[in-house]
């Protein structure tokens, strides 16, 4: 089956849309790559989706627009995914839409929004669309994330040692050889943040870590965030720009005085590396899989290899999945399995009382033709190269 991943992350800079040929060969799902297409929201979009997202408050008009708006985005990075890598034979979306809130309380996650509507990508692919992956696990008492795990566990599962998948996104989460996942908090969400912030908007995130190798490290103000609690919950645990937005930056600077930009830039790098590394230490790693946009820091990489200096550190790239298109890859697998009628979580990686089939279907032009349900989930992922003239 050829299916379009749609992916865009808490950094909300733009869609990225992953097309691969999936099937089910004994034990095992094979996966081949077929090529990413990404697709910037405009600037208006851009800017509507910030204003809605906390702490800003919002009105119900702004999300429906939103989610129509967000909807279209999609739709035409499906569109395009479509004609330029699937030769317009793609039998299958799975998107993920836009994460615009997750709702946690004392460690519970009660309900997640996923903006962007699946209909606009139905009409204007023609193509059945799989989404809203996230709260069929909350409903079976799960985080909803990080759904990702399963992948991970299926493609790691095998190699020597004990490998653990690291997302370096707005918000990064690990992925351990005993299917154990969480977010380890902060990412890139309060880099980004403060590049905004001091930039006046000129600048959405540090490009090559340009402003932190600028910067000093400020113990002060390190040691104030790495107060906060969420670091200390166990696993499993989820969290988001809910916790980690702007106004989240403004409390942790009151009364410290004057600080340059490039130095705040430096210590929240240093966060986010201290706490990555915290995590990863915690669940006994022989190496770490790196994917995501902060891979893309050296700045930041830089001070995770530091951190873990008895560790190495690859970029998924070397294992055969595109470190900028493993999240869009994800969802693609999530949605196959879904249409095949197989669970797409792992349990112990959630919290959830039980593995769940996931997501809504929006049947396409010809309507809902689905596979025959498979007899037994897979067990590993298979990742093949493409053959020439497909």
């Amino acid at each position: 089956m050829r299916v379009i991943g749609l992916m865009s992350g808490t950094s909300y800079d733009a869609i990225d849309a992953a097309a691969a040929d999936l099937s089910l060969v004994g034990d095992s799902l094979v996966l081949t790559p077929l090529g990413l297409v990404s697709e910037d929201y405009d600037d208006g979009l851009r800017k509507a989706l910030a204003a809605a997202l906390p702490p800003a408050a919002t009105t119900l008009a702004e999300v429906c627009r939103l989610d129509t708006r967000i909807g279209q985005a999609f739709a035409a990075a499906a569109v395009r995914a479509n004609g330029e890598l699937c030769d317009g034979r793609a039998e299958l979306v799975a998107s993920h839409g836009q994460t615009c809130y997750h709702w946690v309380a004392e460690g519970q996650v009660y309900g997640t929004l996923q903006l962007g509507q699946p209909a606009w990508i139905a009409e204007a692919t023609g193509l059945p669309v799989v989404a809203d992956f996230r709260p069929r696990d909350i409903a079976a008492g799960g985080q909803g994330a990080p759904l990702v795990s399963l992948v991970d566990l299926l493609w790691l599962r095998g190699r020597p040692g004990r490998p653990v998948a690291l997302n370096l996104g707005g918000i990064a989460n690990l992925t351990a050889p005993d299917g154990t996942a969480f977010d380890t908090g902060a990412g890139c969400a309060l880099i980004d943040a403060a590049a905004r912030e001091f930039s006046c908007g000129r600048l959405s995130y540090d490009a090559d870590g340009a402003l932190a190798a600028r910067g000093t490290v400020q113990e002060a103000l390190l040691r104030r965030l790495l107060a906060e609690p969420y670091y200390a919950l166990p696993a499993p645990k989820t969290t988001g720009k809910e916790l980690f937005h702007s106004g989240y930056l403004h409390n942790a600077l009151a009364g410290l005085g004057h600080l340059a930009a490039e130095d705040v830039v430096a210590t929240l790098t240093a966060l986010t590396a201290r706490t990555v590394a915290d995590a990863v230490a915690g669940v006994d790693a022989s190496e770490v899989i790196v994917s995501g946009g902060g891979t893309r820091n050296p700045v930041l990489m830089a001070m995770l290899t530091a951190r873990l200096p008895h560790l190495a550190l690859r970029h998924s790239d070397e294992l055969g999945l595109p470190s900028g298109a493993k999240e869009a890859y994800a969802f693609a697998v999530l949605g196959f399995l879904t249409a095949h009628g197989l669970p797409a979580t792992h349990a112990r990686s959630t919290g959830a009382r039980h593995p769940s089939i996931l997501g809504s279907i929006t049947p396409g032009r010809e309507g809902l033709r689905l596979p025959p349900p498979a007899q037994r989930p897979p067990t590993r992922l298979v990742l093949e190269s493409p053959r020439r003239g497909r």
